[in-house]
C-alpha cells in the first residue's frame, strides 16, 4: 500500500507529462492548464459493498467541453478476476454522478502477468453482448527501459525503473535513470520525488550496489556529483558518514540539522505538508535517530505513522532511563 501512495504522488505529480507520454493523441486535445484533481472520490465496491477511495480521478477540458480521467494503480501482480466488473461499476458511478464523459485508465506496475492484459469487462449471453467496458492499460513490464532512455518526458526517467529489465542490467537502468533525472529543468521537490521513485523501486543488492558504484565512477565528475546528490540511499549513507565525521571533527551538530531537513524534505513528498509542531520535534532528534527515521522512511504514508515513530522512540529512551533511576533508589534504601 506504501508503493502504491508514492506511485500515485509520482503520478499526480507529474500527470500531463503522465498522458504526453502515453497518450499523447489524448494530450494534444486537452487543456493541460485546466487540470484538476478531485481530492477523495469515493466510489461502492461492486464485489464488497464497501466504499474505496478511488486512486486518481482528474478533471480536465477535451476541446473546450470537460471531461473526466480516471486511473486506476495496481502493482499486486495479475489484477484479480473482478478487477474489470469493479473498475466498470467505478466508471459508471463517476459518471453518473456527474454527468460527463470519463477517460479510464489501469497502470500495471507488478511484475505480473507477463503477457498482454486484456483490457475489457464483458456482460454476455449466448446470443448477444450486452455491454463491453473497454479500458486503456499501461502495463510497464513489457516496456523495455532501454526504449526511453534520454526520453525528454521526466516521467520517464522515474518509470523506467519498473519497466523490463534484465536482472544484470539493473544497476546500468537505474544508473541511466538517475543520469537522466540530473538533466531535467526540475525543482528540488520534484527531482527528489523522481530520485526517491527509482531509489524504492529499483532497490540494488549488495552486489548490484557494488556495480552501480563502479559504472557511476566512469562518468563525468560533475554529472557523477549530481546522481549522488538524488539517490536517497546515499543520502542515509550519507547520515551515517556525517556522524562519524561529526565524532571526529567536532561538527556534530551541523551534521544533525543537515540531517533534519534531509528527513523534513523527504517527509513533505511522501505525505505533504507536516504541522509545525510535527517539524519541531524531528528538528530536534539526535542524529542517531534521524538515521534510524531515514531507514524507517518508506513505511510512512500519513502523519499518524510519522507521530506513532516519533512516541515510540520517547518509549523506547524512557525504559532504561526508568531501569536506571529504579536501581539508584534502591541503593539509597
Amino acid at each position: 500500500m506504501q508503493y502504491d501512495q508514492l506511485f500515485k504522488r509520482l503520478l499526480t505529480t507529474f500527470f500531463r507529462e503522465f498522458l504526453q507520454l502515453f497518450f499523447p493523441q489524448v494530450y494534444a486535445y486537452t487543456d493541460a492548464n485546466s487540470l484538476l484533481f478531485l481530492d477523495k472520490e469515493f466510489f461502492k465496491d461492486s464485489t464488497t459493498g464497501k466504499k474505496r477511495e478511488a486512486d486518481i480521478v482528474a478533471r480536465m477540458k477535451f476541446r473546450d467541453s470537460e471531461a473526466f480521467f480516471i486511473v486506476n494503480v495496481e502493482g499486486q501482480g495479475i489484477p484479480e478476476a473482478t478487477f474489470g466488473e469493479r473498475f466498470f461499476f467505478y466508471f459508471a458511478q463517476l459518471r453518473l454522478k456527474h454527468q460527463l464523459p470519463v477517460y479510464p485508465i489501469v497502470v500495471l506496475y507488478g511484475d505480473s502477468p507477463k503477457g498482454e492484459y486484456e483490457a475489457v469487462y464483458r456482460e454476455a449471453f449466448p446470443d448477444h453482448t450486452a455491454l463491453e467496458f473497454h479500458f486503456r492499460v499501461v502495463q510497464l513490464n513489457r516496456l523495455n527501459w532501454r526504449s526511453f532512455i534520454n526520453h525528454p518526458n521526466p516521467l520517464a526517467a522515474a518509470l523506467m525503473a519498473k519497466m523490463k529489465i534484465a536482472p544484470k542490467d539493473r544497476p546500468f537502468a537505474k544508473l541511466e535513470c538517475l543520469r537522466a533525472i540530473t538533466t531535467l529543468k526540475l525543482d528540488v521537490d520534484q527531482m527528489e520525488l523522481l530520485s526517491s521513485f527509482v531509489d524504492t523501486y529499483l532497490n540494488l543488492n549488495q552486489e548490484e550496489e557494488q556495480t552501480f558504484q563502479e559504472e557511476l565512477a566512469k562518468i563525468e565528475p560533475r554529472r557523477r556529483t549530481k546522481v549522488m546528490e538524488l539517490t536517497t540511499s546515499w543520502k542515509r549513507q550519507g547520515i551515517e558518514e556525517g556522524r562519524q565525521m561529526g565524532r571526529q571533527e567536532g561538527r556534530q551538530e551541523g551534521r544533525q540539522e543537515e540531517a533534519a531537513k534531509l528527513i523534513l524534505r523527504l517527509l513533505r513528498l511522501r505525505i505533504g505538508r507536516l504541522p509545525a509542531a510535527l517539524k519541531t520535534r524531528i528538528e530536534a532528534l539526535p542524529l542517531n535517530q534521524l538515521e534510524k527515521m531515514s531507514a524507517a522512511l518508506l513505511k510512512f504514508s500519513s502523519l499518524d505513522d510519522v507521530t506513532v515513530w516519533l512516541d515510540k522512540q520517547v518509549a523506547t529512551e524512557e525504559k532504561p532511563r526508568n531501569r536506571r533511576n529504579g536501581k539508584h533508589s534502591a541503593s539509597r534504601l
